[in-house]
């Protein structure tokens, strides 16, 4: 070929395709995609999910199996999510991606349910997730981290923003019930005025949210970008985890001079520290992004979105029949449709993640614990909750923030102690207990809590 018929567009483009390299690449995505998560071995709950359905096994294999495949499909929509971010190579189109596929389980889960009228495990199932990864992750990150550390520092702007946020998100929920409550039981069309205060406040808090992906992304990213330091600190690290005695100064010195524990044992965070993926670092989604600096293959972005697609369907079709058997799964096991929304069903979309932030506590990096869990929380709380929203605005389902008395002092007090343990930016393993403990008695009581009153 002479050089005026050289091809212009990359080798690898130019030359043309063959079934063997088509089934290569297809392969090289396949086994890319298994190996990306410890819990991607599940992914054989997904076809015995859907014969259980067609093969009418009954309702609590259909849920069980369901319930169990939906779990590794969220860790591949994760990795998915990190490949195509990661060909994009723009930090925050990157970081936009990640924060909004970030819960695509539960905002697929929640449509299907709303699209069958199911509103109480819908707004169950939203409580349960702010709760869970609240109380129960943020509560096992503590406890996990400060077993091996005497004490765990993380980043005490970032946890003050996010203290703010979740206390916005505890107004926009309890309001609604106040209003309700406030106003007598004849009011003239109380549940539209209920509906119309819902969308109003739902279209306000995405508005909220979209500014605080900006802050997060644009405007003060530096604050939100996970240390280099500790991102090599993996089982070797270990060294720095040896019990801290306080060094007493000699007697002849001041009577103030007992000397802080060695800085190594300690993970400090200055807010001018850099890092390299701003918020795709600070919220990893899949055990896959704890490894990325050993990972020397990636998907390409079509193989990415290919991916993202073929996991989206199949979310999709397991969510339609899980959601499906929850009725039967009520009148024989006696569950309420508020616990099973509340406990059982947020622990589909967030499982792969809970590990994640489990696994970066136990490293010492509580910044990426506390992004994982407290960050989850915020999404959810502004995002998805506003979001289903409108969507059942538009598909005419009286979706609201209005939720019982109860759940919304179950919000209120699992915010407070929540804020009042990270906002000191430190950490041990007596308050992860604390939060573990308020996580299970919320948990006993609505077991004990009749759908009645949910309702």
């Amino acid at each position: 070929m002479t050089p005026e018929q050289t091809s212009l567009l990359p080798e690898h483009l130019a030359r043309p395709r063959t079934t063997v390299g088509a089934v290569e690449d297809l392969s090289k995505t396949f086994w890319l995609t298994l190996a990306s998560s410890p819990v991607n071995w599940l992914l054989v709950f997904v076809p015995l999910g859907i014969l259980a359905d067609w093969l009418h096994w009954g309702s609590t294999l259909i849920f069980c199996l369901n319930f169990m495949g939906i779990i590794p499909l969220a860790s591949v929509l994760a990795f998915a999510t990190e490949e195509l971010g990661e060909s994009i190579h723009n930090n925050s189109i990157a970081g936009l991606l990640n924060a909004t596929f970030g819960n695509a389980v539960e905002v697929i889960v929640s449509i299907i349910a709303l699209t069958q009228n199911q509103i109480t495990v819908v707004q169950a199932s939203m409580l349960g997730s702010i709760l869970s990864n609240l109380l129960l992750v943020l509560g096992t990150c503590f406890v996990v981290g400060g077993i091996r550390y005497s004490r765990q520092l993380f980043n005490q702007t970032v946890a003050q923003t996010m203290s703010s946020l979740l206390a916005l998100s505890v107004i926009g929920l309890l309001l609604p019930a106040a209003f309700h409550s406030s106003l007598p039981k004849k009011t003239p069309e109380l549940d539209g005025k209920i509906l119309d205060f819902s969308r109003g406040t739902a279209v306000l808090l995405l508005i909220i949210y979209c500014l605080y992906m900006f802050f997060q992304l644009g405007t003060h990213a530096f604050l939100f970008e996970d240390s280099d330091e500790v991102l090599a600190d993996d089982d070797a690290g270990a060294t720095t985890a040896a019990p801290v005695t306080p060094v007493i100064a000699p007697a002849s010195s001041d009577p103030s001079a007992t000397i802080s524990p060695p800085l190594s044992t300690q993970r400090s965070v200055s807010p001018g520290h850099t890092g390299n993926r701003g918020s795709i670092v600070v919220r990893p989604k899949s055990i896959y992004d704890l490894r990325k600096e050993f990972q020397t293959e990636h998907l390409g972005p079509w193989e990415a979105v290919a991916v993202l697609f073929l996991t989206t369907l199949m979310v999709s079709v397991c969510a339609d029949y899980l959601v499906s058997s929850i009725d039967d799964i009520v009148e024989t096991s006696g569950l309420s449709k508020t616990f099973i929304g509340l406990v059982v069903i947020p622990i589909v979309g967030n499982a792969a993640e809970h590990v994640t932030a489990i696994v970066v506590a136990y490293k010492n990096k509580m910044d990426l614990a506390i992004g994982v869990a407290v960050g989850s929380s915020i999404q959810i709380a502004l995002f998805v909750t506003p979001l289903l929203v409108l969507i059942g605005w538009i598909i005419d389902v009286p979706m609201s923030l209005y939720f019982s008395t109860y759940e919304t002092a179950v919000m209120f007090v699992s915010v407070f102690i929540t804020n009042y343990l990270i906002l000191d930016g430190e950490s041990n393993w007596l308050e992860g207990a604390m939060l573990i403990c308020t996580y299970l008695i919320i948990a006993i009581s609505f077991y004990l809590y009749p759908d009645t009153l949910a309702a």
